[in-house]
């Protein structure tokens, strides 16, 4: 008989005061038991709902049936059927819009918790030595430009396939936005490592400090026997406001600051990074970024952070949960509030001005506008401000690629199967739709390794 309480099998924390001076993981994992009084909770629809809300397909039924039955060696391998990245997507998987969005428990409660279960499988099997054999070769080489989720997502699918699969990627590190995005506490690095570690068991060869389009180009890739290329390379590209004082010391874009404080290490104390440990930042932006960005420079020392944002708590793009654990920590939320100028001192930054905004009727698509209320203008006395209004990708490949097509946000133009204007070059993740999710990048792709076999084989 499946568990019929209300709510989800809590997870154990850390203390919000603890945690908010440390960079240990927030979350612990489920306890065995834990595992299974959640997975009792399912109620192994016939229609499975939640597997329709899932980007990359997981069969989520069949994984949590067999965690009731204590096999979970059988149920990560349901997952990694269709998931390559269980740890990290049991992590950071927005799954309360995705998957969890569809079960039928959360209609008298709460669903049940997929993310929780599919995180938990993947721990209890970190440590395990897998006997999954190597793919036979088939003989065809593929590139894929970025190790980010979409890339290692076409690689992984590719690499089953039997295809000898090259990740091309420009940062010292594997990884693309699981290392230098996604902090320490949301994410550990070794776990998005071992994922890597797993995927190069596979006979996936990873380069690192490979910059595509300045070391090799796209067209020298065909030269060297490739005969598809994926691009994943996301969009690493900072926005900014264009207001005044956007120059001064102690601006920073989130992306700067993140990946300062994850691939060089900030939050390490034995590591010398040269990184501004500030009393009071501001961050700009209502996002999973901005979020990331302002419980890191708790962590790294802030006494005050604020994350300033121009629409309303109910429009907040975040997820539910690391807006809570942000409160929690004692970030200040500053709703329907504008930076109009930045303010400095001997070049430095020493405050931000703002305006207040108010909420304007829906509009066709039912999203509230915003404008500026008259004469609001107020300031914050801070010593660093912190972009995270949004990324664009990096332009790189496309200027040294003839024929690649972009729209006039810079994302590359694709079909259906992910396929770029370019015979034989695919493209997906934050590189086509702009900044989103790790699952959508990862549902990208896996449609373009699907595509690009079917491509190669009918050649």
């Amino acid at each position: 008989m499946p568990n019929m309480q209300l709510e989800k099998t809590p997870v154990r924390e850390q203390e919000p005061k603890v945690r908010a001076h440390n960079f240990d993981e927030v979350s612990a994992c489920y306890t065995d038991s834990e595992a299974l009084n959640e997975a009792n909770r399912c109620l192994n629809c016939k229609n499975r709902p939640c597997v329709g809300g899932c980007p990359v397909g997981v069969r989520i039924p069949e994984f949590i049936e067999k965690i009731r039955e204590g096999d979970i060696p059988a149920a990560y391998g349901i997952i990694k059927s269709t998931n390559g990245l269980p740890a990290v997507c049991g992590r950071v998987c927005p799954q309360e819009s995705q998957c969890e969005s569809k079960c039928v428990r959360g209609i008298k409660g709460e669903p049940v918790g997929i993310g929780r279960l599919e995180r938990y499988c993947a721990d209890y099997m970190a440590d395990k030595a897998s006997d999954a054999e190597n793919p036979v070769k088939n003989g065809h080489k593929v590139a894929v430009i970025g190790s980010g989720p979409s890339g290692l997502s076409c690689a992984s699918d590719l690499a089953k396939l039997g295809y000898s699969v090259t990740v091309f990627e420009a940062f010292h590190t594997a990884g693309g936005v699981l290392m230098y995005g996604i902090p320490e506490f949301r994410l550990p690095k070794a776990t998005v490592q071992r994922e890597i570690d797993g995927l190069r068991a596979l006979g996936v060869d990873i380069q690192t400090d490979m910059v595509i389009g300045k070391i090799l180009s796209v067209d020298e890739l065909f030269e060297q026997g490739y005969e598809a290329v994926f691009i994943g390379t996301g969009a690493g590209l900072p926005n900014f406001m264009g207001i005044e004082g956007e120059s001064l010391v102690g601006v920073y874009s989130a992306n700067e600051y993140l990946t300062r404080t994850n691939l060089m290490k900030a939050y390490l104390d034995d590591y010398d990074t040269p990184i501004n440990r500030s009393k009071a930042i501001a961050v700009v932006g209502g996002g999973n970024v901005a979020m990331d960005a302002a419980r890191s420079a708790l962590r790294l020392g802030a006494e005050k952070v604020y994350i300033v944002y121009r629409r309303s708590a109910d429009e907040m793009p975040a997820r539910r949960e690391e807006v809570h654990h942000a409160g929690e920590e004692g970030i200040e939320f500053k709703y329907l509030c504008n930076p109009v100028e930045i303010l400095g001192k001997d070049g430095k930054v020493c405050g931000i001005k703002c305006v207040r905004m108010e909420l304007t009727e829906p509009d066709q698509s039912g999203r509230r506008g915003v404008r500026p209320i008259e004469n609001s203008e107020f300031e914050i006395e801070v010593d660093a401000v912190i972009m995270a209004i949004g990324t664009s990708p990096n332009p790189l490949i496309r200027s040294t690629t003839p024929g690649l097509e972009t729209n006039r946000r810079g994302c590359f133009v694709v079909d259906e199967n992910m396929l770029t204007t370019r015979e034989g070059v695919y493209a997906g993740g934050d590189a086509v739709t702009g900044a989103a999710t790790v699952i959508l990048a990862m549902g990208a792709g896996k449609r373009a390794a699907k595509a690009i076999d079917e491509y190669i084989r009918s050649k």
